[in-house]
């Protein structure tokens, strides 16, 4: 068993609050993904978990155990960095190998864990080379290695793929899913991207200044903001102010039916807007067309000159300039102090047989 217990985690640096009185469980098995912009508190948090940053109040407990005062190198977790650290005049091996040195393990056992571990990050047979003849993704892997040998109960990762392109990062990541789920490791993933954040995690913890936003499932977060900060972080999303009155918030020239009253954010999932013939209040023009290739989305201008995008089929063709009809069949509005209100639109009209086919 691998469980994490965070009970009142705070941080301060002189007079700013890095954190504030935080409190979380993670699983045995889990991989929780720590979400949010730069100088949210995500590595901070991380950096008090596996002991390299000291927290000003609460408490750190592995299994049951507390471990709030002990250095990183007396806890059963790993760190994995953004930048790889590997000792250039090392081998691969070297490199793997030294965590179980320091604990003065057998020679032919310390032979048997690295290369089980290199092969099981696809590195078996480099075990020779040195850090200088590795790719940037191979650096990784062995980065990633050294943390694994010694076989930690924590796996902590500290957007270890930020440097790396795309594809390679994408990639990479996958590789490391597979690898917690088949060692069942409890991991923490630090990351200000949210499509990394959707693509492998268990469970998403969404952090803005030093605070908890929403901690769930990553379908449950996207589909279900607890928090207009949430709502526009976490995906894409059209966030419009707006005014509710008489059963409808207006927005920028839209009208939707809504209940309560005063100043509101209505956000609307691109994906939830569908093309309509133009008609008073449900009207934009369109800026421009971006093609992705599996679908499309348009940019256009509200009639307060307010920007929309809409994500539709890629068989779907508008120009410049063109005035289009939106048809929102769903949205979500927040108000300060009140939960999220979420409706849905009762009919869906779509006109792609007609105009827009």
């Amino acid at each position: 068993m691998a469980q994490v217990r965070l009970s009142g985690i705070a941080k301060t640096f002189g007079k700013v609050t890095a954190l504030d009185a935080m409190d979380l469980v993670i699983d045995d098995g889990e991989l929780v993904c720590l979400l949010g912009p730069s100088g949210s508190g995500k590595s901070t948090l991380l950096r008090i978990i596996g002991g390299f940053e000291m927290p000003s109040e609460g408490t750190i407990a592995i299994d049951g155990v507390d471990v709030t005062d002990l250095p990183p190198e007396q806890r059963p977790t790993a760190m994995v960095f953004q930048s790889h650290a590997l000792w250039s005049h090392m081998t691969v091996f070297g490199n793997v190998a030294f965590g179980l040195k320091l604990r003065h393990l057998p020679k032919a056992e310390i032979r048997d864990r690295v290369e089980r571990v290199l092969d099981l990050v696809g590195l078996s047979g480099y075990g020779a080379r040195l850090p200088s003849q590795l790719s940037g993704g191979q650096q990784q892997r062995v980065a990633l290695a050294r943390s694994l040998v010694i076989e930690p109960k924590i796996l902590l990762l500290d957007e270890p793929f930020a440097s790396l392109d795309q594809h390679l990062r994408e990639r990479l990541r996958d590789e490391v899913r597979d690898i917690q789920q088949r060692l069942g490791i409890t991991a923490v993933f630090v990351t200000h991207g949210q499509d990394e954040a959707l693509a492998i995690s268990d469970r998403i913890v969404v952090l803005a200044d030093g605070r908890m936003q929403q901690v769930g499932r990553p379908g449950e977060i996207y589909a279900e903001p607890k928090t207009a900060f949430v709502a526009g972080f976490i995906g894409a999303m059209n966030m419009l102010d707006g005014t509710l009155a008489d059963g409808e918030i207006l927005a920028s020239g839209l009208r939707l039916p809504a209940e309560g009253s005063g100043l509101a954010r209505l956000a609307i999932r691109p994906e939830d807007i569908s093309l309509t013939e133009p008609e008073e209040g449900r009207t934009m023009t369109v800026r421009r067309m971006i093609d992705f290739g599996a679908h499309v989305v348009i940019d256009g201008k509200l009639a307060d000159g307010t920007h929309l995008r809409i994500q539709t089929d890629k068989a779907i063709r508008v120009s410049q300039g063109e005035q289009i009809g939106i048809c929102v069949e769903s949205w979500t509005v927040f108000t300060d102090g009140d939960e999220p209100r979420r409706y849905r639109s009762d009919t869906v009209r779509s006109f792609r047989g007609a105009r827009y086919a």
